[in-house]
């Protein structure tokens, strides 16, 4: 569909150059309508696909600041053209030259404008000279509420809304414009695994909004020279002086190598984990066999790996264990046991 709209928009642009140049020119130099009417057409597709990403206020500002123009660029061209000698090409290089060069200003500045305005000062001025009560605007990062920018990876992952909870974070969730884009776009995902990941990050971010402990600010801040979703969001910290939370490894590196603090929720979850102390009984269900002849394997709550010597006639049961030894890896923790009744009998040998 979206490419029989634009195929029939090029037609018609080509079409409407020819019939325009047509009469000043004649036919044999109309292909110049044609030519022009072609490349508005693929332009202003390019245009379209770069305007979708912008937020509504420059959008509007520069709609507003191209119709200015253009009508300010029509107005000029009108009497130079009846001033100067009646000459159909001159004519139409004066017409697209005004209209071209005032048509860009209006729309850059247009657009500039419209990236500074902010709605909140004009409901306010409003709701004094009516009468009525001020609108509350949004919360902004503050120096006694540092911002706290999160990614895609932490809203999927569900597990910001429980720390939130909790009260650890002391900040305005700060949640970006292309942020949510990349969230919508991961729910309307044709794969259903997708789909089902960014409806989950959807809810958690209408959670966080429900939150009485915590403010959460939508910024339409953007950085549009910047292609990856992952730089914005350094920039982006770097503007505010905030920090970023993220469960993305390779965004961890490139934040903290471009000196922007990085909240990871993985590592939190490592530093949390209960610590397992040489000598402490536990009970364990033993799940596998292990790698070593009689081995047995079990898990904590928390995921860590749980290695218990002579263990693999008990497979499916609970067993108390004594920890040996613990062995930090960069993959995580690993716990090596032995059964508590083998201690115990190894002692009553000795």
């Amino acid at each position: 569909m979206f490419f029989l709209m634009r195929s029939l928009l090029i037609i018609f642009a080509a079409a409407s150059g020819y019939f325009i140049v047509l009469p000043i020119t004649g036919a044999h130099l109309s292909y110049i309508g044609l030519i022009s009417g072609v490349l508005i057409a693929i332009a202003a597709l390019i245009f379209e696909k770069r305007i979708k990403k912008a937020p509504l206020r420059i959008v509007v500002g520069g709609a507003a600041g191209l119709i200015t123009g253009l009508v300010a660029g029509n107005l000029i061209a009108y009497p130079i053209t009846h001033l100067i000698a009646r000459d159909s090409y001159l004519e139409l290089a004066v017409y697209l030259l005004a209209n071209s060069v005032i048509g860009y200003l209006g729309l850059t500045i247009g657009m500039k404008k419209g990236e500074e305005f902010d709605a909140s000062r004009l409901i306010t001025g409003l709701s004094r000279a009516t009468g009525a009560p001020e609108a509350v605007p949004p919360p902004e990062p503050s120096a006694t509420k540092p911002a706290i920018v999160i990614d895609t990876s932490v809203i999927i992952d569900g597990r910001i809304a429980d720390i939130c909870e909790t009260g650890f974070i002391d900040g305005v969730i700060t949640v970006p414009q292309f942020v949510l884009q990349e969230l919508q776009y991961i729910a309307d995902s044709p794969d259903s695994l997708k789909r089902s990941r960014g409806k989950r990050g959807l809810d958690v971010l209408a959670q966080l909004q429900k939150n009485p402990h915590i403010k959460v600010a939508i910024t339409d801040r953007d950085f549009p020279e910047i292609k990856e979703v992952d730089a914005k969001l350094v920039a982006l910290g770097k503007a505010l002086g905030a920090k970023v939370l993220t469960n993305d490894s390779n965004l961890v590196k490139i934040a903290e190598l471009q000196g922007v603090c990085v909240l990871n929720i993985n590592r939190l979850a490592t530093a949390l984990r209960p610590v397992a102390m040489p000598g402490e009984v536990m009970n364990i269900i033993v799940l596998k066999e292990g790698k070593e002849q009689g081995q047995g394997v079990g898990y904590l709550d928390d995921g860590t790996m749980v290695v218990i010597d002579n263990a693999r006639e008990f497979l499916g049961k609970a067993v108390a264990v004594s920890i040996t030894s613990v062995l930090q890896t960069a993959g995580g923790r690993m716990i090596f046991s032995k059964l508590k009744d083998d201690i115990k009998r190894t002692a009553y040998q000795q």
